[in-house]
């Protein structure tokens, strides 16, 4: 019989708070400039461009239709050929990572604008508006309010994502439980402790989320 001790952790208790810190700032920040992905790319699809709609598709196909794994991976070694740039790990997964959350940013945000009557953008352009500026002060405020559970669920897909950045050795949670577990030779205590800390953190939001969601549909 295994005979688990969570004591080991306490000695191990700054480390995985280092971690969990990396990992809340880095979610943010890949949350953010996923969403000025996601907004820019959503806009470019519903343009009258042919060559701006057609850019903004294959940015989201090619990233919602391959691993984020592998977009990590590609990011750090392949980039830095191809282009002749050279990043650290924690660059290179910043890029892919919001690069990725933005590609499903985009097309959530794509179908909240959609929703939108056209008669508003029609009635903002009869008032003299510019399609940019009915967009921000019309379309997106009420658009915001459908698409908010959708966003928030991505949001937590991506704060789970973060955990495949300790294959670059980003010293996020997992990484640091990597760490911990190698040193204590106690894997399943830290791993457990690390699981811990992830439900903690997203469990309250998914409950908003269906909360909001719940909200969503009875206004409907």
């Amino acid at each position: 019989m295994y005979e688990w001790d969570f004591s080991i952790l306490w000695g191990y208790r700054w480390l995985l708070l280092q971690g969990l810190s990396i990992t809340v700032g880095f979610t943010a920040a890949t949350i953010c400039i996923g969403l000025t992905i996601g907004l820019t790319a959503a806009i470019c699809l519903l343009s009258r461009l042919r060559i701006l709609r057609a850019l903004s598709l294959g940015f989201i196909e090619i990233f919602r239709c391959t691993p984020v794994l592998v977009q990590l991976i590609w990011c750090y070694y392949a980039l830095p050929m191809v282009a002749g740039i050279e990043m650290t790990p924690m660059t290179a997964s910043l890029l892919a990572l919001s690069c990725y959350g933005g590609a499903f940013f985009a097309e959530i945000i794509r179908g909240g604008i959609v929703s939108i009557d056209m008669g508003q953008s029609e009635a903002a352009s009869a008032l003299g508006m510019t399609p940019l500026l009915a967009m921000r002060r019309i379309i997106l405020p009420q658009a915001l309010h459908r698409m908010l559970p959708a966003l928030m669920n991505q949001s937590i897909l991506m704060f789970k994502n973060t955990s495949l950045v300790s294959v670059l050795a980003v010293p996020d949670l997992v990484y640091q439980g990597q760490m911990a577990a190698h040193d204590s030779f106690r894997p399943l205590e830290t791993y457990t402790a690390v699981a811990v800390a992830y439900f903690v953190i997203l469990f309250p939001l998914t409950l908003y989320v269906r909360k909001r969601e719940r909200k969503l549909g009875e206004a409907r």
